[in-house]
């Protein structure tokens, strides 16, 4: 559980909830706290999953001497959180989907819209 200074400030959910995330870009501090978000979430005992679209595709391996994104990546996938990637946007860059960020469609990506209770982009 992550340590909050005063939780009387926030609500807290009986239930989880299933949160969909959309990353649009790779850009280091963007990419990095989508990614620490989506760790302290599946810390807190939600479901999640990501959908990289565009530029964001190229996260994996992605690393800053501030803001290391792959680390982010990684941690979120060691606490069970899902990663879907753009095909057509792999493609475009001439990449493939991973074991870690497998190819996905839009129709993949609206599937997790509509799984989600809430969407947040970034």
């Amino acid at each position: 559980m992550l340590a909050i200074a005063d939780k009387s400030k926030y609500k807290v959910l009986e239930n989880e909830m299933k949160i969909g995330i959309i990353l649009e870009t790779k850009e280091f501090e963007k990419a990095w706290n989508a990614f620490r978000f989506a760790t302290a979430s599946r810390k807190n005992n939600h479901e999640v999953k990501m959908f990289l679209m565009g530029e964001a595709v190229e996260c994996e391996g992605l690393v800053h001497d501030k803001f290391n994104v792959d680390e982010q990546l990684n941690l979120y996938l060691k606490e069970g959180g899902e990663i879907l990637a753009c095909g057509t946007c792999l493609k475009s860059r001439n990449l493939s989907g991973t074991d870690s960020c497998p190819l996905s469609t839009m129709v993949d990506c609206v599937k997790m819209v509509e799984w989600a209770d809430k969407v947040i982009t970034f």
